[in-house]
């Protein structure tokens, strides 16, 4: 039988080109490109860029599978010694053209040290520019629904942890609505990679059909101005805090594969505040404090 890594390895792969091809079909006017690239110390990987169509602005699609060396301080962040490291998965951010359509980002990964410690960990978070309820309740169901086939309890505790990881502290509120986030799955390994699995394979479910039920949604100049300067926002978040680009820099992984999560267009506006009793300011509201959705 084919140890967990090659598992891992395999599934990432069919995951990451099955996600691209269902986008694909999901926007035929996107424009495409793949990069296949290397490591410099071993391993590789593949990077889909989808862009410029109706309903996907930018939105890129990662698999990699690389070996390389944990610094000191990377080392010391994960409480471990330097070591070699082998690091499989893939992840995605799509940014939409319409500022009624969320920004959704996933991730899913297995990571396995020289010292024989290994471990999955991922998740997925959906960041709304105008806030309908009924789409942040449609997103948490599925996850929830995935996570309650496996464990009871992987609801309550990955949503918390998602809500907690992806706060933008020095705005004192949250990037979108939130989804769910786990790392360190290591005592069940065989357990871990099917709810990998499963996560990965909802995740379109979980999106698409907001997309498609906003890509009609009226929006002008106002609106497209409040999707850029919340932008900002994810950008500075990805920039400052995800643990996912700082280590893939750390580890001299693709730069522009890991920086692909941007936005393709951002603005920042001095002291900008949203109107009282506005839509945006509706936004706002939501971000300050999390809910429950599902």
């Amino acid at each position: 039988m084919a140890s967990i890594k090659e598992r891992a390895l395999a599934l990432f792969e069919k995951l990451h080109l099955e996600i691209f091809e269902r986008l694909s079909a999901a926007d035929r006017s996107a424009s495409t490109r793949m990069d296949e690239w290397t490591h410099e110390q071993g391993g590789g990987g593949k990077t889909y860029i989808l862009k410029d169509g109706s309903i996907l602005e930018k939105a890129g699609v990662n698999f990699s599978a690389v070996t390389s060396r944990l610094s000191e301080t990377l080392a010391t962040r994960i409480n471990t010694q330097p070591q070699n490291i082998f690091a499989t998965g893939t992840s995605l951010v799509i940014h939409p053209f319409s500022p009624m359509i969320p920004t959704v980002h996933m991730n899913l990964r297995y990571l396995e040290l020289e010292n024989g410690d290994a471990w999955f960990g991922g998740g997925m978070d959906m960041t709304p520019w105008y806030f309908f309820d009924e789409d942040a309740r449609h997103f948490h169901r599925v996850l929830k629904s995935v996570c309650d086939r496996h464990e009871p309890s992987f609801y309550t505790r990955f949503k918390k942890n998602c809500d907690e990881y992806f706060y933008i502290k020095h705005r004192n509120e949250a990037r979108g609505v939130g989804g769910i986030f786990f790392d360190y799955l290591r005592e069940d390994k065989e357990h871990s990679i099917h709810f990998v699995g499963d996560v990965g394979h909802v995740f379109l479910d979980a999106y698409l059909p907001i997309a498609e039920r906003r890509k009609n949604e009226p929006w002008g100049d106002r609106e497209k101005m409040w999707q850029l300067i919340r932008r900002g926002r994810y950008a500075e978040f990805n920039l400052l805090y995800d643990r996912g680009t700082l280590f893939g820099l750390e580890t001299r992984g693709r730069t522009e594969s890991i920086l692909m999560s941007l936005p393709p267009e951002v603005k920042w506006e001095y002291d900008h505040q949203a109107e009282p009793n506005s839509r945006e300011s509706a936004l706002v509201e939501v971000l300050q404090k999390p809910r429950e959705w599902a």
